[in-house]
C-alpha cells in the first residue's frame, strides 16, 4: 500500500532556516513523502531567493512535488496537513532594536530573555494568531508546529486565546544541549540517552540523564561542565558569542549542581556579567546579519545562478530534523518521546495547573501525552513561578492593552534591576514598536 503523501507550508519562508528544513524534508522522502511544499512569507523580496533555491532543490529530489512560493495566505494554507511556523515579526531590524534598547539601560539584550524577549513577545503573539486563523480557515484539520519565539510567551497567549487549536509549540534548544551532553558522556547520539527534564522554554533543567543500560550520566556530565560548561570544542557553536554562552554555564551549574541547567540561565543568574561583555553597538542581531544571513543568501543566489544544488552539502541540524520528527510522530502514531511545550495540568504537582511548561511528552496521532514530573525542588519552583508570572503579565498587557501590566512584567523580570529602569525600558520599547504593538493605555 502506497504511503500517504503530505502537504506542508513553511510560514516564514524567507527565514534562513528554510533551506535547512527543505533539505531535511528532501532527504526523508522515503520516510515522509510529500505531494506539496509551500513557502509563505509577507516579505516577497526576502523570500524570493530562498524560494528559488529551494525550488531547484525540490525539483532535483522529486519533480512531482508541487512547489509554491507565495505571499497569499489563502494559497499558502489551502489543502495542507502541517504548518511549520517560524515567523519573525519585525525581522532582524526589530531584533536589533530589542537588544540595543536593553543594553542602553544596562540590561541584558537577548532575543528571548529579559526585556528584549518581552518586546519580541508583544510583537509575536498577533503574528502567530493570524497564521493560526489562516490555517483553521483553509485547512481546519492541519497541525501547526510552531517554532516562533519567544516560545513561552507565545504558548501562554495561544493557550489563552485559542485553547482548542491544533498547535504544538516547540524549541530545538533542549536537543542542541543534549547533543553536547551526549558528546561529554562519550555517546554517539543524544538518542542514546533517557532524560527527565522540566521547566519553561529556555528556562529548564535535566533532573535525570541515563544511558540505555540505565547508568546515571549526570556525575560525568556535571564534572565536565563545572570546568568547561557545555563547550566541547570551538566548533560547537556558530560563532564566538555562543561558545562564550556555553562556557558560562559552568557558573550557572555551580549555583545548583544537582541538576543540569539550560544555557539561558546565564542571562538570569549573571546579567551583570553578560552586560559587561556585550557591545551595545554590535549585538547578536548584527552577528546574524553579518554571518548566517550573508552566507545563506549567498549560497541561494549561487544555486540560482548555476541552476543546481550539486556541489553544496546543505547543513541539516536539529532545528529541521526535530520539526519533521514531530510531524512524522503525529502522522504515524509512533509514541516517540519528545521535549515539548504543553499545558501543565498536574504533570508538575506543585506548579500552576494551567501554566504552559516544557517537559517530555509522548506523541500520538491525537497529540501529546504528558510525562509526570511530580514535585520539584524549591529553588527551581521559585524561579519558575517568577518567570511564569512575568510571562502571564506580558500576555495580560497584550490582551488588555495595559501599560501598567507590561511595566509590572518588566519589573518582575530577573534581568531588570528596578521598577525605574523597567519604566524607562517600556517607554523606549513603545516608541520603537509603534507599528507592531497594540496601543497601551
Amino acid at each position: 500500500m502506497e504511503k500517504k503523501k503530505f502537504s506542508i507550508v513553511v510560514a516564514g519562508g524567507g527565514s534562513t532556516y528554510t533551506p535547512e528544513i527543505v533539505c531535511s524534508l528532501m532527504s526523508q522522502l522515503d520516510r515522509f513523502p510529500l505531494r506539496k511544499l509551500v513557502l509563505y512569507d509577507i516579505d516577497e523580496q526576502r523570500q524570493q531567493p530562498i524560494a528559488e533555491a529551494c525550488r531547484i532543490l525540490c525539483r532535483e529530489y522529486d519533480p512531482s512535488i508541487e512547489f509554491i512560493a507565495t505571499t497569499d495566505p489563502k494559497e499558502a494554507y489551502t489543502d495542507i496537513d502541517f504548518c511549520f511556523a517560524q515567523i519573525r515579526v519585525g525581522g532582524l531590524k526589530m531584533r536589533e532594536k530589542d537588544e540595543k534598547i536593553a543594553l542602553k539601560h544596562g540590561c541584558v539584550g537577548q532575543e528571548t530573555c529579559g526585556p528584549g524577549g518581552i518586546a519580541y513577545g508583544m510583537r509575536s503573539i498577533q503574528g502567530v494568531l493570524e497564521n493560526l486563523d489562516y490555517m483553521e480557515k483553509y485547512s481546519p484539520n492541519a497541525w501547526m508546529l510552531n517554532y516562533t519565539n519567544p516560545a513561552s510567551i507565545v504558548a501562554e497567549a495561544i493557550q489563552r486565546v485559542r485553547p482548542h487549536s491544533k498547535i504544538i509549540n516547540i524549541c530545538d534548544q533542549p536537543l542542541l544541549l543534549e547533543d553536547q551532553m551526549a558528546k561529554i558522556a562519550g555517546l554517539k547520539s543524544r538518542k542514546e540517552m533517557d532524560v527527565r527534564y522540566f521547566g519553561l522554554n529556555h528556562f529548564g533543567w535535566w533532573s535525570e540523564i541515563k544511558d540505555q543500560e540505565g547508568h546515571d550520566l549526570i556525575p560525568k556530565i556535571r564534572a565536565y561542565m563545572l570546568e568547561h560548561g557545555f563547550a566541547t570544542s570551538k566548533e560547537d557553536a556558530a560563532d564566538e558569542s555562543w561558545n562564550t554562552t556555553y562556557e558560562k554555564v559552568k557558573d550557572v551549574l555551580a549555583v545548583d549542581p544537582d541538576m543540569i541547567p539550560s544555557s539561558y540561565f546565564n542571562y538570569y543568574f549573571y546579567p551583570d556579567d553578560i552586560v559587561k561583555q556585550s557591545n551595545p553597538n554590535y549585538t547578536r542581531a548584527n552577528e546574524v546579519v553579518d554571518g548566517r544571513e550573508k552566507m545563506v543568501f549567498y549560497i541561494c543566489q549561487d544555486i540560482i545562478q548555476k541552476g543546481t544544488t550539486k556541489g553544496y552539502e546543505l547543513y541539516i541540524g536539529d532545528h529541521a530534523s526535530f520539526v519533521i520528527d514531530l510531524a512524522y510522530a503525529l502522522s504515524y502514531n509512533t509514541h516517540e518521546r519528545m521535549i515539548l511545550i504543553t499545558k501543565n495540568e498536574g504533570s508538575i504537582h506543585d506548579f500552576d495547573y494551567d501554566a504552559m511548561i516544557e517537559i517530555p511528552c509522548i506523541v500520538t496521532k491525537d497529540g501529546l501525552e504528558k510525562v509526570t514530573i511530580g514535585k520539584i525542588p524549591t529553588f527551581q519552583k521559585g524561579l519558575m513561578e517568577q518567570q511564569k508570572s512575568c510571562e502571564i503579565l506580558v500576555v495580560d498587557a497584550w490582551q488588555q492593552h495595559s501599560y501598567h501590566k507590561l511595566w509590572q512584567a518588566l519589573t518582575m523580570n530577573r534581568c531588570v534591576p528596578s521598577a525605574k529602569i523597567a519604566k524607562e525600558l517600556l517607554d523606549d520599547y513603545i516608541e520603537a514598536n509603534q507599528d507592531y504593538w497594540p496601543e497601551l493605555k
